[in-house]
């Protein structure tokens, strides 16, 4: 292997998956391959365990084998190295191209704003994406969360997630506010503490998170990508990103048209397997996922959008619990779930795993293992069909049968062989 590893055991079986073409994704996985994996903080290990399960199942089911390289980031690496992100996991992530992590906790104190927002930083995964679709049996507040399957591109590194901001009464932020006031000339700012922030979106890093999702409609037959933003507002940022959107769907050419063009030029009638890109206001596009639900397929949009959007999705279809999501760079790729770490509820061997494992269902897509992530899907919905589930869903229906973590996770592994 290329990396050497102070406190990490590489599996002696399997094989580092290649990557053929960053850009385009374009991977050599191997039947063998070797993926890293963070238990996590809080429930992390008892999901982390759960989903290992279940994608293990898959794998055997469609003739593979996944080994598995158990790495730490959060208190476990803090009680092992003496900090959050050890150099052994960033390494193994960024030699093995693809990892899967539960949930992580950002101590008071760590250095850090948030682990999870470090990690992308740290290996440029600039794309977070979460799938967002309903599984019969689960229930849902709305009352036909069948028409919600959405996949949002939420762009990973910039916004206000940049973290440039200084705090009220600091020596920092009144240079920030007097270079604003006196050499800007901007004077609308309140007497008294304020903090300042800056937000950061820029040409480079908007135009590679579209393209992400423009491709990602073309490969998986989706009809449209909705650039969602507060340009209205924030012209010449989040105006910007829409207008630097607009540019890349014009590089595609037949394939991709524009909502304005399809409109002047088409009367409404898109091409034959083309895919229109669009463009919404933030908070519209939130009243719209609700009002108008089955018309949108693929979301883009900055950081902080893509947070608030992503979660209104995600409670359509039952809540974070059972969302999934990945993240992606060139060449790079990290499955995680939407939901938090939830100490309270840590070792108990009682929550719900669903989110892990689909994000490992993503995991396996992105490897181009589509039989396999196409078993766990009919897997998990078979089994919560029939009522056998966490107890955050037997509590919500009638007649059924509440499992633990590991008994659920068995039981839909149990179900991938039976299907397979």
């Amino acid at each position: 292997m290329a990396s050497v590893y102070d406190s990490v055991e590489v599996p002696e079986d399997g094989a580092a998956i290649e990557v053929v073409d960053p850009e385009s994704d374009d991977l050599d996985v191997p039947d063998n391959p070797i993926i890293p994996i963070i238990y996590g903080d809080g429930i992390g290990t008892d999901v982390g365990p759960a989903a290992q399960t279940v994608l293990q199942a898959a794998a055997e089911a469609t003739g593979r084998e996944i080994n598995w390289m158990r790495v730490l980031a959060g208190e476990s690496a803090r009680e092992k190295y003496d900090e959050n992100l050890p150099a052994d996991t960033i390494d193994a992530m960024r030699e093995f191209k693809v990892s899967i992590k539960g949930p992580l906790t950002t101590p008071v104190g760590a250095g850090f704003r948030s682990l999870n927002v470090a990690l992308r930083k740290r290996l440029d995964l600039y794309t977070n994406m979460r799938p967002t679709f309903h599984m019969e049996g689960v229930p849902s507040p709305v009352s036909r969360p069948d028409q919600m399957d959405m996949v949002t591109f939420r762009e990973n590194t910039e916004d206000v997630y940049a973290g440039i901001e200084w705090e009220a009464g600091t020596d920092e932020v009144e240079a920030v506010r007097e270079f604003v006031e006196q050499e800007m000339g901007y004077d609308d700012i309140h007497d008294g503490p304020v903090g300042i922030g800056i937000k950061p979106i820029s040409e480079f890093g908007t135009k590679r998170l579209v393209r992400k999702a423009i491709d990602y409609a073309l490969e998986h037959d989706r009809d449209s990508v909705t650039l969602v933003h507060k340009g209205n507002i924030m012209k010449f940022t989040e105006g910007a990103f829409r207008d630097w959107g607009y540019e890349v769907a014009e590089e595609y050419g037949e394939g991709v048209i524009t909502e304005d063009t399809l409109w002047e030029e088409r009367d409404g009638e898109p091409p034959e397997d083309a895919v229109v890109v669009n463009d919404r206001i933030a908070d519209n596009m939130l009243q719209q996922i609700l009002t108008r639900t089955p018309q949108y397929d693929v979301l883009a949009m900055p950081n902080l959008n893509g947070d608030y959007l992503s979660d209104a999705c995600g409670a359509q279809i039952g809540g974070l619990g059972i969302a999934p999501g990945a993240n992606i760079g060139d060449g790079l790729f990290l499955a995680e779930p939407v939901h938090g770490s939830a100490p309270k509820y840590a070792g108990q061997d009682k929550v719900n795993p669903t989110a892990m494992i689909l994000s490992g269902r993503i995991m396996l897509e992105y490897m181009g293992w589509n039989d396999a992530a196409g078993l766990i899907r009919d897997a998990l919905e078979e089994t919560i069909s029939s009522k056998q589930v966490t107890y955050d869903i037997e509590r919500q229906i009638s007649g059924g049968t509440k499992l633990s973590t590991s008994d659920f996770a068995g039981k839909v592994a149990d179900t991938i062989h039976d299907l397979a």
